[in-house]
């Protein structure tokens, strides 16, 4: 399991705690015994993985926004932390096309506001700077994107995530290496799991028209994409938030938390796979040539968190897309049941599961 000697009492600041990541994020640590202050805009989705497993509940919650300096300045700086995990973003990128200014100024500003107030937290040993895969400059390749790769963003997400990762260099070299904090990006993309209600997603999307009977628009059923569950990347932002703060020499470094290279599957392969676990699936291949513009197949190399942190994923993609509906099932099926438990539960079985397939995370127990 993910080592709770280490993670009980730490306190742990995360931004974005009301989303979706963030939400799995912000209850695996509470169970980790870690006590959590999360910062962020309330939920933008209803229903919300936030309030369903009453996160605000679990963890000292704050509701707030990473451009207002002096609110979050106050909640940080309060809390003292020993880890900074920043996750808030404004993560899609249809939404990046209809709000420009809005994206550039939550992922680019936002971020060089969480830096600029980590450096008045003394106690502070860690910050993991999450990102994206869509950072790297999509240049068609067939092979996989390494961290060396260049920056770049066809759209307007992308690129104010590549520009995040800039603000975060420019802040290790300047300010924070001096006060021995140490700081690391983390980039994963196409994350699927329970609780995802985000529009314009493909999960998202087919679990609420399947759940009301009703017929789902694809857009492109051929698209390829690398699928992983919401959880492995987290385990490697854990691994690696753990690493940093025990001073390791991967300060300052970048790190690719992706599936095996052998688990891309095209839209079409992932729905086919969703209906093994749900009945009455129906949709149509809506795709035309007026939809805005959508990246190509892009794929991480995930050697160097492998070498450098002993970390890989512990699912495949029939494992992923199983857990995956099945806490959609779950929630629809079971409006009574406590979705808070069942996330528990997946989390333990995931952690259980690495164990047995004796990943190196999954031993420190």
């Amino acid at each position: 399991m993910i080592d709770r000697t280490f993670w009980r009492e730490k306190r742990v600041f995360l931004t974005g705690h009301t989303g979706f990541k963030g939400s799995w994020l912000s209850l695996w640590l509470a169970h980790l015994g870690a006590e959590v202050r999360g910062y962020s805009l309330a939920p933008t989705t209803n229903p919300s993985l936030f309030e369903e497993i009453k996160i605000g509940s679990i963890i000292d919650s704050t509701i707030g926004d990473v451009r207002d300096h002096d609110s979050l300045q106050k909640s940080m700086v309060e809390f003292d932390p020993d880890i900074l995990i920043h996750m808030a973003a404004q993560p899609l990128v249809r939404l990046s096309y209809d709000a420009p200014i809005e994206t550039y100024e939550v992922n680019v500003i936002g971020t060089a506001k969480v830096l600029e107030t980590a450096r008045d937290c003394p106690n502070l040993k860690a910050i993991v700077n999450i990102t994206t895969d869509k950072c790297y400059e999509n240049d068609g390749r067939s092979d996989d994107y390494k961290e060396s790769d260049p920056m770049g963003g066809y759209d307007p997400y992308s690129s104010s995530k590549g520009c995040a990762e800039l603000v975060a260099s420019s802040y290790r070299r300047s300010f924070l290496k001096g006060k021995g904090v140490g700081l690391a990006s983390v980039r994963a993309g196409n994350v699927i799991g329970g609780g995802d209600w985000a529009q314009d997603r493909i999960v998202p999307d087919c679990m609420k028209a399947w759940a009301d009977n009703q017929v789902v628009e694809i857009r492109s059923p051929h698209a390829t994409r690398p699928w992983q569950h919401v959880i492995e990347p987290l385990s490697g932002y854990l691994t690696l938030a753990k690493d940093l703060a025990k001073d390791s020499k991967n300060h300052g470094q970048a790190y690719n938390f992706g599936p095996a290279a052998d688990q891309n599957h095209s839209v079409s392969s992932l729905i086919n796979e969703m209906s093994k676990n749900w009945s009455q699936v129906r949709w149509n291949d809506v795709s035309n040539d007026e939809h805005v513009h959508e990246a190509g197949l892009l794929k991480l190399n995930c050697d160097k968190a492998m070498f450098d942190l002993d970390w890989k994923p512990t699912l495949q993609f029939e494992e992923t897309v199983k857990m995956t509906v099945e806490w959609y099932r779950k929630f629809y099926q079971n409006p009574n049941d406590s979705m808070y438990e069942y996330t528990i539960n997946q989390i333990d079985a995931y952690s259980s599961l690495a164990k047995l397939r004796k990943i190196s995370w999954a031993s420190d127990d």
